[in-house]
């Protein structure tokens, strides 16, 4: 089993960032689930691959949150939430799977 759960902890954070926030109806509750999730991955990335991949994937997990947006006016704002958080598992995984 690998060491690191980084790419699920970040997509889960988009997607229950995104969840709690629309069902809810309280969207500074749904930031808070993103940046814990956020958190707790950036963490990880820097025990497992460094300072410098830590720093560029959690840029690209801020950048998946900012990028769904306008994506979900394209395509629907789920099919939008699940495609970021898909694109940062994968970026997630292929810096940090190396480090395992």
């Amino acid at each position: 089993m690998p060491r690191t759960l980084s790419p699920v902890i970040a997509a889960a954070g988009l997607v229950g960032g995104y969840a709690v926030a629309r069902w809810t109806k309280k969207r500074p509750l749904g930031g808070v689930v993103l940046a814990v999730a956020g958190g707790v991955a950036a963490r990880e990335w820097q025990q497992v691959a460094g300072g410098k991949a830590a720093a560029g994937l959690t840029a690209a997990y801020v950048g998946a949150f900012a990028g769904s947006h306008p994506l979900a006016k394209k395509i629907g704002a789920w099919p939008a939430v699940f495609s970021v958080a898909g694109a940062i598992a994968g970026t997630a995984y292929a810096v940090t799977r190396k480090a395992d």
